[in-house]
């Protein structure tokens, strides 16, 4: 019967649980109905996310201390007093949706800030800010993005800071924005992790999305800026694909399908998304367009498509090049491939999870006496990524070039540190250009660019062990030329400032995780001029937040 219950649930993906009201607009007889609403709190904040021209998704939760039907009023005003309300109405929520409230308003202004919160009884919650986005010729945007929030791990300065800055436009989740594992984290922090054990069931799920919640550096800026967020694996658990994960064990754990649902239910309910396709619960891939600016594609390259990864590193070259092998899948692949060919915007952004780049290293050993043969003389490290998916990075750079596709800027999270690169499809032919020449290679039409990556550091997750960012660099100098910028250990966000004429990206980087509100550092900055799809070192800023 509980596995009934749950499957009927899940038919909601579709359904009221996530579509604009939230369930019925008409007030359940009596007062806040089953829920006395006076007695009704808002511990978890308020979010606003996926914005688009004339409307945007307002977030929050109620917790009743009785069980049942809760009244709930939100407020939509032009400022941040209220004094010109233009939205106010009341929806229902419940059990059934985790007593989450999420409603989509519409008929607001293109390009505009608004103010918003919501009412229960005499609770009241934090007011929010949000903007919904521009149309028609945009000078400039500025966006924040990071990813790989581990509670567990440290304290979420990085949200602190992205918070005080008054002037972005929205800020964007890359994945991991909670952990699926029992830790108990640090010792002294009083962070570890809800109940002690992994989440497995829609409660597990449900509660860990709830811990997260109640951070104030969490709620401080999904208070302040509409979120545009994609999950990776740990919201489902760690290095999931499409059927099946390394952390999950098939029976001991339950059905694979089950806890995927699960975990696409409680993201649903808990984060300010709207549903892309309500015939098909589980596709997050969708598009924003910022005016003639930006146009924002946002994929999942984790649970719609993703074949199974191989073994890191991998060896089985047939395998690693198979043409049919798939980390978008074909849906997928034919939206994006749509959407790259009919962009009019000044810059394409692809909002994903793991590194696009080429990662490689060199000087193998002879593997030909144990019957390996490797095909490349560089080889993939992690096949968690798209080396590990060649095929379908080639797709994707096929979809770029037949489309005429300038100016594209890959973000990515996942990798907990800091990369700055540029793209090609073989980085190979860089090196080699790069020991027999003299010039730059591209500078003298000798090899192409297809665009550049930023890849953000992480909220708190562990990167590459302490010292050995150095002789990164410099190995990555020799092997993978076209990497421009590394760093393994801190923990940020990368701050990106757009124009007509250019794409900058700022690494920022919070002193500690370890103290509450430690102060950002400035790390480093580049930046690509419209139509060369390369990086330049940027200057630092005049002053250091």
């Amino acid at each position: 019967m509980q596995r009934r219950r749950f499957l009927q649930g899940l038919g909601g993906l579709s359904g009221s649980v996530l579509l604009p009201g939230c369930g019925s607009s008409d007030a359940p007889a009596g007062e806040g109905g089953g829920g006395d609403a006076a007695k009704v709190r808002f511990d978890h904040g308020v979010a606003s996310g996926d914005p688009l021209a004339d409307r945007v998704i307002l977030w929050t939760r109620v917790t009743p201390e009785t069980d049942g039907p809760v009244s709930v009023r939100y407020v939509v005003a032009r400022d941040p007093d209220f004094d010109q309300v233009l939205i106010s109405d009341t929806v229902v929520t419940d059990a059934v949706r985790d007593y989450t409230v999420k409603v989509d308003p519409t008929g607001l202004e293109a390009g505009t800030h608004y103010w918003y919160r919501f009412e229960a009884g005499d609770a009241v919650s934090l007011v929010g800010r949000t903007k919904t986005l521009p149309v028609g010729h945009v000078e400039h945007l500025r966006f924040a993005f990071t990813s790989c929030s581990n509670y567990s791990g440290g304290y979420f300065g990085v949200y602190r800071r992205m918070a005080e800055r008054s002037d972005l436009d929205a800020v964007f989740h890359l994945g991991d924005y909670f952990y699926e594992s029992g830790s108990s984290g640090v010792e002294g922090l009083n962070r570890g992790h809800s109940n002690g054990r992994e989440t497995v069931t829609l409660e597990d799920y449900r509660d860990r999305h709830a811990q997260y919640r109640t951070d104030p550096d969490l709620q401080a800026m999904t208070a302040q800026h509409p979120l545009i967020a994609v999950w990776d694996d740990h919201e489902s658990t760690n290095d999931s694909w499409r059927d099946g994960a390394q952390n999950h064990t098939e029976g001991e754990e339950g059905v694979w399908a089950l806890r995927k649902a699960a975990s696409i239910m409680a993201y649903f309910e808990w984060m300010p998304i709207r549903v892309a396709d309500a015939s098909d619960p589980q596709r997050i891939w969708r598009q924003f367009v910022f005016g003639d600016l930006v146009d924002l594609l946002m994929l999942d390259t984790r649970l719609y498509g993703r074949d199974e990864q191989l073994a890191t590193p991998p060896l089985d070259q047939a395998a690693l090049n198979d043409p049919t092998r798939q980390l978008l899948g074909v849906p997928q692949e034919n939206w994006l491939t749509d959407r790259l060919t009919t962009s009019t915007a000044r810059w394409k952004l692809l909002g994903q999870q793991v590194m696009f780049a080429q990662l490689r290293l060199a000087s193998l050993p002879d593997l030909s006496l144990l019957g390996i043969t490797l095909a490349e003389e560089l080889l993939a490290i992690n096949a968690d990524q798209w080396d590990g998916y060649p095929a379908a990075r080639d797709r994707v750079f096929d979809a770029i070039e037949r489309a005429g596709v300038d100016n594209l800027v890959v973000l990515t999270g996942d990798i907990h540190s800091s990369w700055g690169c540029e793209l090609y499809r073989d980085p190979g032919e860089l090196v080699t250009l790069l020991d027999n020449i003299v010039g730059d290679p591209l500078d003298l039409g000798l090899i192409k660019a297809l665009g550049v990556e930023f890849v953000s550091p992480s909220v708190t997750s562990g990167g590459f062990p302490d010292g050995t960012t150095p002789l990164l660099q410099t190995l990555f100098g020799v092997v993978d030329p076209h990497i421009k910028y590394f760093d393994g250990q801190r923990h940020g966000y990368v701050l990106l400032d757009i124009t007509h004429e250019r794409t900058q990206g700022e690494w920022w980087y919070v002193d500690s995780i370890l103290e509450p509100d430690a102060p950002e550092q400035f790390g480093r900055a580049l930046y690509t001029n419209a139509g060369e799809n390369r990086l330049r070192e940027a200057a630092a800023p005049t002053t250091s937040r």
